[in-house]
């Protein structure tokens, strides 16, 4: 039994099949296709395709009551989108110019509490004021039809005609006197996209603007201070004790990078002691201070073996000399704990001499060029 499409031009007008991709570029030529207005074109590109049609439901009346409605909505809603996407912009960029600076801090009850929230919250706004915009669109402004199509190879007719359908969907949706609409998906186009790409900034923004991984909080003058803020005099340890000592300012005793180590040697200790080279001057009497992270992971370095003069890092198991200036003589530490710079201010309390002149903490690739 041989069988044959009856669609129209499926065949090139013949009972017996054509060339491959002939069919309605058979039977139409271009110059009668650029003739035929859009809505022919759209109505015969759909015949072609195989489509039938439904049920159609047209949308609203141009100009009616319930058109101005549903246009006022639907502004409204990605206008709403528009000004969370901008309020998103506002907080981000905001932060540290004309808002309050953001920075993380436990227990805080800051600006800085509210930043990432802000943030998620005006996002989420955003994006949900535009899918309720969208639905409303497209629920109470757009013709609605039910079709069935059968599938088939393209061919110039069919991109002709899929072009008036696409051309069609465009004037069916009134967007070009809708107004009030288009400049509402303006203004939240301007602002998702604002929205979207300010995030990139920090992708871009120079991450060692200003060295904040080779520089701390320690300066010429800080004093050492204990967790609870009270400062330390040269006497106030026994020879072979060491003290854990942050830098007198505000929530010195949080910062990650500050915390060090301040060593009395005994006079044993001191006879062997050989500071590293350009470091000689660092210590103050028989005291020494040292940063408390380790060099290899960055755990914190807080067992302390007076006998042996070394310092071991509980996670992997790195020790330090500090009669050798805290080079590391055991585990995968490459790096000596670098020296902090210490003597006494008028009133006899221990100060810095400056900050430590080497970065703290684990190696980082560029950690030479900073």
């Amino acid at each position: 039994m041989t069988t044959h499409d009856t669609r129209p031009g499926s065949t090139g007008g013949a009972d017996t099949p054509g060339p491959l991709h002939g069919g309605p570029d058979d039977d139409y030529t271009p110059e009668q296709l650029a003739a035929l207005p859009r809505e022919e074109l759209d109505r015969l590109g759909a015949r072609y395709d195989g489509v039938e049609i439904l049920h159609v439901e047209p949308g609203p009346e141009p100009g009616s009551p319930l058109e101005k409605r549903a246009v006022r909505q639907v502004g409204l809603y990605f206008g709403l989108a528009g000004l969370s996407a901008f309020a998103f912009v506002v907080v981000y960029a905001g932060a540290g110019w004309f808002l309050p600076d953001w920075q993380w801090e436990l227990g805080s009850s800051s600006f800085s509490v509210l930043y990432t929230p802000l943030l998620g919250l005006l996002m989420g706004l955003a994006f949900t004021f535009f899918g309720v915009g969208l639905v409303l669109y497209t629920k109470k402004l757009l013709p609605h039809e039910t079709a069935a199509q059968d599938k088939h190879d393209g061919s110039h007719f069919d991109r002709v005609t899929t072009g008036a359908t696409l051309v069609g969907g465009l004037h069916n949706s009134g967007l070009k006197r809708r107004k009030l609409i288009t400049g509402s998906l303006a203004f939240m186009g301007g602002g998702l996209g604002l929205m979207l790409l300010a995030p990139l900034g920090g992708l871009i923004k120079d991450p060692n603007e200003g060295d904040p991984l080779g520089t701390t909080e320690w300066a010429e003058g800080v004093r050492l201070v204990r967790d609870d803020g009270t400062p330390i005099r040269p006497g106030d340890q026994e020879p072979g004790s060491l003290e854990t000592v942050f830098p007198a300012v505000p929530e010195g005793n949080r910062l990650s990078d500050a915390a060090t180590m301040l060593i009395r040697l005994r006079p044993a200790q001191l006879e062997q002691a050989v500071p590293r080279s350009g470091q000689e001057g660092f210590g103050y009497g028989d005291y020494v201070a040292y940063s408390k992270i380790c060099t290899h992971a960055g755990c914190p370095v807080s067992l302390y073996e007076q006998e042996t003069s070394r310092i071991l890092c509980p996670c992997h198991q790195s020790q330090f000399d500090v009669t050798q200036g805290a080079k590391p003589v055991f585990g995968p530490a490459t790096r000596s704990l670098p020296q902090l710079p210490i003597t006494v201010d008028d009133e006899g309390f221990f100060v810095a001499r400056s900050d430590y002149i080497e970065a703290v903490g684990p190696t980082y690739w560029n950690r030479e060029r900073i």
